[in-house]
């Protein structure tokens, strides 16, 4: 419904041109984005699969290299190297520009992985079943970090993509087609206005002669 406000000039008929316009060209570019955030979520949500496989597949590893260890070592010194890691993992998280949004993105992860002789246990006697069972711990861990990072890159991604669709659905179907039915309405009051003078003129001209 067009507003009773709307004066029908040829000035308010230039500017409401201009929003359409301008409007037309913001709803253009919103699709291309959205179009563009669905690809790259699908392409993350690949990704993200594989990762989950991956993680499992290592998790079935890790258990099997602990239980190995165990089983050989005994559960004494398998709980006494646990219990001599003394920095926990930590890892530096950054964030990157996808498309206009701004997700995590992993800049270190320095302390997950870590070399035999920084794990805080002693080398010498320590068996390979040991050392390949916090092997297979540690790579859970990054794969786990990695997961977190691209699950978080598709919530934020799907927020993204869930505003742009309500951006472009009211462009599309509430201020562009208002737009446009002021714009039929200024020009319709425009002819009338333009014949109701041209009719006047004529009146005029036969009253003179």
């Amino acid at each position: 419904m067009v507003s009773q406000e709307v004066k029908p000039t040829r000035t308010e008929l230039i500017r409401v041109k201009r929003k359409i316009a301008l409007y037309d060209r913001g709803h253009n570019l919103l699709k291309m984005k959205r179009d563009g955030l669905v690809l790259e979520f699908f392409n993350i949500l690949s990704k993200a699969r594989d990762v989950r496989s991956k993680i499992i597949q290592d998790y079935k590893k890790a258990e099997e290299k602990l239980t190995i260890a165990t089983g050989v070592d005994g559960e004494t010194t398998v709980n006494s190297v646990a219990f001599s890691i003394r920095e926990d993992p930590k890892v530096t998280m950054g964030s990157k520009n996808v498309m206009g949004v701004l997700v995590p993105t992993t800049l270190e992860s320095g302390t997950v992985k870590r070399r035999i002789d920084k794990r805080g246990y002693g080398i010498i006697g320590m068996s390979v079943r040991i050392d390949e069972a916090a092997d297979a711990y540690e790579q859970l861990v990054e794969d786990i970090v990695l997961a977190a990072e691209l699950e978080t890159t598709l919530r934020r991604l799907v927020e993204e993509i869930e505003k742009n669709k309500r951006i472009v659905n009211a462009l599309e179907f509430k201020i562009l087609p208002d737009l446009k039915k002021t714009e039929a309405f200024i020009r319709t009051r425009l002819e009338e206005l333009e014949r109701e003078n041209i009719f006047r003129l004529k009146r005029i001209k036969s009253t003179i002669v």
